[in-house]
């Protein structure tokens, strides 16, 4: 009778430092680990994927929208901004889909090449209420704290290529706000849409093979972030935004859960997507006013105090304890 052949597990690494196997280890039984494709490769490919992807995807529903609804002639005469405009509605959809198929679909059909068992591999799995609720404290505290390094990069002597392109991107986001598209439409598609398919892309996939990379938390967890960071493609917030993809990748790390990431995620960008909304509607205010808040110095310096604690008791508490609660505690 022929041997039976043990499959690889992967084993996670907890607070105290020593790698132990827990219940959430998943087999490395996948066609992309069988050809020994090692984690940068596919960190590699995958980044280099989803982006094109992303925007292939969306480009093309967005053309098709456009095309099916429009004439021709009467598309070729519209100037960017009045395009936009007209359809904010179809730009957004496209997003959306590009990133479900883009980066969600992407992410899952990665994990598959890995394991048999993906949903495992990408964290998807249940977590304490306790948890979440320090995690989004943890942004609160953040907040602070990002907007002043954001404003404090942004004050750089950036070149002049970079602001006007970063000024388009504004003034595109401007014009989609300020179109009525509905709350609940904008938000779905702003902010719970990147919520799902980001934290299953970076905080799921990136994120599990940057940990099998470097071989230790801290680093997979900044590099996360900072990869998280640069794919917005807006290097003056690119400072800003690897700190809150740091943070997200942490909080997924210290509870073995994609849930805290998304829901802080959510957090943000509905945060962002609430302002956005109240700042088109104002005729002296502009979307860069959200991104310019200055908070005084003894804010800043509480808002670090207080990130500090959030970051200590979720290191302490809950990573120590998740496993010996895991069937006791209330789940999300």
């Amino acid at each position: 009778m022929a041997a039976t052949q043990l499959l690889p597990m992967h084993t996670e690494t907890t607070a105290d430092g020593p790698e132990e196997t827990t219940p959430f280890s998943f087999p490395l039984d996948g066609w992309l680990e069988r050809q020994r494709f090692g984690p940068g490769l596919t960190i590699f490919f995958g980044l280099i994927l989803g982006f094109l992807a992303f925007q292939g995807i969306s480009l093309v529903v967005m053309l098709l929208a456009i095309v099916a609804t429009s004439d021709l002639q009467d598309l070729v005469a519209l100037d960017p901004s009045t395009l936009v405009e007209t359809y904010a509605s179809e730009l957004l959809v496209a997003n959306t889909v590009g990133q479900f198929l883009g980066l969600l679909g992407l992410g899952w059909l990665f994990a598959t090449l890995h394991t048999s068992r993906p949903a495992e591999m990408l964290r998807i799995r249940g977590t304490s209420v306790r948890l979440v609720v320090l995690s989004l404290v943890g942004l609160v505290a953040l907040f602070p704290l990002v907007q002043w390094v954001g404003s404090m990069v942004d004050a750089l002597p950036w070149p002049e290529s970079i602001r006007r392109f970063e000024q388009t991107q504004m003034d595109l986001l401007e014009q989609v706000l300020a179109t009525d598209l509905g709350f609940f439409f904008t938000l779905f598609t702003m902010a719970i849409t990147p919520a799902l398919c980001e934290e299953v892309f970076f905080r799921g996939y990136i994120q599990r093979q940057s940990e099998r990379m470097f071989s230790t938390w801290v680093p997979a967890v900044v590099f996360t972030g900072v990869v998280f960071g640069l794919y917005h493609m807006r290097l003056t917030q690119a400072v800003p935004l690897s700190m809150l993809g740091i943070y997200m990748a942490y909080v997924v790390w210290v509870s073995r859960s994609l849930v805290p990431g998304v829901l802080v995620h959510l957090a943000n960008n509905g945060f962002a997507v609430t302002l956005g909304a109240y700042i088109s509607a104002s005729e002296t205010l502009s979307v860069q006013d959200l991104e310019s808040i200055d908070f005084p110095a003894w804010v800043i310096i509480l808002s670090a105090a207080a990130f500090t604690l959030v970051v200590r008791a979720l290191h302490r508490d809950t990573r120590n304890n998740t496993e010996k609660s895991h069937g006791q505690a209330a789940h999300i």
